[in-house]
């Protein structure tokens, strides 16, 4: 099972939509937790479904869920940034992973779609295609010049960072991923 994401970036509707039948996807799940741009205003929510079911694209808005801004007093750090672990420990984060899992096993093509160009950059890497991965299924992400790469791809670039011979190749990757989420975590 796969299951891809995708930044909307600064594209037009037009270059977007091209990305996302070259990859095959039919159905796009919004993760931004506000889901709408004052400077694309092409992938404001409403807009942008209209624009999708044109293309018989299904638009799916789980920014509640999946999204990266939460108030929630138990995944607040006491600097007020959101920990990315303990949103993972959610009911609504893990009812939302399912439904995407559920989603992709009925056989849709599902790409999360946040708003920024680089996966290394967004909770969609750091926060959903983890959690994702944890659950066995495969994230590849299409980028912005419609390259499209294995999150493994993004995760080598986590080893050797440290030079620690003492610490496995899982550890490093661990280490990797609360480094971007301290990076990209929103802070209240």
């Amino acid at each position: 099972m796969q299951i891809y994401t995708i930044g909307h970036s600064t594209h037009t509707i037009d270059e977007f939509i091209g990305l996302l039948k070259n990859a095959g996807i039919d159905t796009v799940v919004d993760v931004r937790s506000s889901p709408y741009s004052k400077h694309n205003p092409q992938f404001n929510r409403e807009s942008l479904k209209v624009e999708l079911a044109k293309q018989e694209i299904i638009y799916i808005f789980m920014g509640d869920e999946l999204g990266a801004r939460h108030r929630e007093p138990e995944v607040l750090e006491a600097d007020g940034r959101v920990n990315f672990e303990k949103v993972r420990g959610l009911e609504s984060f893990k009812n939302g992973i399912k439904r995407v899992i559920t989603g992709a096993e009925k056989g849709y093509g599902i790409a999360l779609m946040c708003s920024e160009k680089d996966p290394m950059e967004c909770h969609r890497f750091s926060l959903v295609s983890y959690a994702l991965k944890k659950e066995g299924v495969s994230v590849r992400h299409i980028l912005a010049d419609g390259t499209i790469k294995e999150n493994v791809e993004f995760e080598e670039c986590f080893l050797n960072k440290n030079n620690d011979m003492f610490k496995t190749k899982e550890q490093e990757i661990e280490e990797g991923y609360k480094v971007i989420e301290e990076k990209v975590a929103f802070v209240n």
